[in-house]
């Protein structure tokens, strides 16, 4: 590309070498979640929500579990305005529940936040001012000094009001564009501000480190972070939060290693929406704790249920490749994917396996309300016997032998190649069963009588050809002798060289399915017959076999 050479790293490392975060290989317990999709979401959103709609999503929040919401801008529009106030008069946040307001470092702008959250129990009072050597110079033309004391004055002021409302906030400070701030210099505003409020441990304050854009790799963002970590003042009454954004598409693992890095908190939204490219996403910062087992403390259980209400919400979509949430990221079209997981999943059960570790499957999809049949196993022209066969006996009970497996796989993928579409559960049993189980192309039998006789003898009534044929023959066993009648009647020889049956359920009124395999030197050919008499459904599936190997030979 051209113009590359007017780009320049803008990010600044911290003076000393802070790498401690980088021998720790996972996060080992949640953060404190903070969601920030009615302000930050909702700001980015082509058409700003509802008030009805922002109430019903924080309804959402609270039923997902987030403790802390920031709710607005209050001071911003007479609609953010109104909201908090409906929030707080209706009596609709929970007792354990913390509502977070968003200020500028300005008097009038934090004087009408204040007059917004008047009534409200738990309250964070997040003030903000940027910090950034390109802010400084290209906004504000002021100095260190000078921005400094922008952000001191808001502290003061969010003190000296707290004070003669009588109530207790809690207070925030973000020097907004800190990954493009000197850490030295993001350290002393920080410190500066934390003089002012003097957090203890019943009333801490909280830091925000946020990446409002996004202009490094991951570990430059933790080592800036893990430099404030050690280096703050009144450390152990301090929340150091984060608030990364995703414009190099690394807002997920910026925050995992921030947290590896000191951090305690996240700032971020449902499926990351944001302004640009978005914040972080909190679903998959959580899903990934738990996927590592830890509990994440939020409840994504019913991640359907969670998606549909967000895009009714937001108006924005959610991509079928979004992690743990989107339609296909559990589906498995490879035949030899859906192989893998089907002999996990075989695995697993037979096993009594209490960790999760089937192939390919990095959590189980029922944890997130997903379901097997519909979610994982998904087929068209590119799956495979493993994938068709699990279909088949988890959505009907039906167990193929694995050589009958495979040939249905070549029938299934057929199908879907010739109608370039995905095959529905519904659609792999209508080829099961016109190819195997109701197979009377070219006969059927009608009737079937047997006695003892030197063996067993089969007295067999063949419909072919709009005719009736009776055909009295001997065998070792009943579908030996049946079989046998057909190769009279017919004049073919085979080789019967499978034959399997099984219940189609686990009750004793269960039905009976039977299946026959019968090879000849032009290949094998299968069948299958369902029937209340085990004896039936076998010459039933025998009947299709031998239909099959008809229509082949016929051609």
């Amino acid at each position: 590309m051209k113009n590359f050479q007017k780009y320049t790293p803008q990010f600044i490392l911290p003076s000393e070498s802070c790498m401690d975060w980088a021998q720790k290989s996972m996060v080992e317990k949640a953060p404190v979640w903070c969601s920030v999709d009615l302000r930050d979401g909702n700001q980015a959103l082509v058409e700003p929500m509802s008030l009805q709609t922002k109430i019903e999503f924080f309804k959402l929040l609270v039923e997902i579990g987030f403790k802390e919401i920031e709710v607005g801008f209050p001071a911003a529009s007479e609609t953010e305005f109104t909201f908090l106030r409906r929030l707080i008069e209706d009596d609709l946040i929970p007792g354990d529940v913390t509502i977070q307001v968003l200020t500028q470092a300005r008097e009038h702008i934090i004087k009408k936040t204040f007059e917004a959250v008047k009534g409200a129990k738990n309250v964070i009072v997040h003030v903000y001012n940027s910090t950034s050597v390109a802010q400084r110079e290209q906004v504000f033309a002021k100095d260190r000094e000078a921005v400094k004391a922008i952000a001191v004055d808001g502290a003061k002021l969010l003190k000296k009001l707290t004070e003669e409302a009588g109530e207790n906030y809690r207070f925030e400070y973000s020097p907004e564009s800190f990954t493009g701030t000197e850490p030295e210099y993001a350290l002393e505003v920080c410190n500066a501000v934390l003089d002012v409020w003097k957090p203890t441990a019943g009333r801490k304050a909280v830091i925000n480190l946020p990446a409002t854009v996004e202009n490094a790799m991951p570990h430059v963002y933790a080592q800036q972070v893990e430099y404030i970590h050690k280096h703050l003042k009144y450390r152990d009454n301090v929340v150091i939060s984060l608030h990364p954004h995703n414009d190099r598409g690394c807002g997920v693992a910026a925050a995992e290693t921030g947290l590896l890095a000191g951090a305690d908190r996240i700032e971020g939204t449902l499926f990351g929406n944001g302004e640009r490219t978005g914040n972080v996403d909190i679903i998959t910062l959580a899903m990934n704790m738990y996927s590592q087992g830890v509990d994440p403390g939020l409840n994504f259980s019913n991640m359907p249920y969670i998606t549909s209400l967000y895009k009714s919400y937001t108006g924005m979509p959610v991509s079928p490749r979004q992690p743990y949430a989107g339609e296909l990221v559990f589906a498995a079209f490879s035949g030899s994917h859906q192989d893998a997981i089907a002999k996990g999943m075989a695995f697993r059960d037979k096993n009594k396996r209490k960790v999760w570790d089937v192939p390919y499957l990095p959590i189980d999809p029922k944890d997130v309300g997903r379901e097997y049949e519909s979610d994982v196993i998904r087929i068209n022209s590119q799956s495979g016997k493993g994938g068709v066969g699990y279909i088949m006996q988890t959505a009907f009970g039906i167990n193929m032998p694995r050589k009958m497996k495979e040939d249905m796989g070549y029938k299934v993928k057929h199908v879907s190649d010739a109608g370039h579409r995905e095959l529905k559960p519904v659609d792999i049993y209508e080829v099961f069963r016109e190819n195997y189980l109701d197979n009377h192309a070219l006969f059927e039998i009608t009737e079937c009588h047997f006695r003892q006789v030197d063996g067993i003898e089969a007295t067999v009534t063949v419909s072919h050809g709009g005719e009736n044929s009776v055909v009295i023959s001997k065998g070792n066993g009943r579908l030996d002798a049946v079989s046998n009648a057909l190769k009279a009647l017919f004049g073919i020889e085979y080789a019967l060289t499978s034959y399997e049956q099984h219940a189609l359920s686990d009750t004793s009124r269960s039905k009976a399915i039977s299946y026959v395999g019968v090879e000849t030197k032009g290949g094998t050919y299968f069948g299958a017959g369902v029937d209340d008499d085990i004896i039936k459904s076998s010459y039933k599936a025998l009947t299709s076999a031998v239909n099959n190997l008809l229509k082949a030979k016929n051609k």
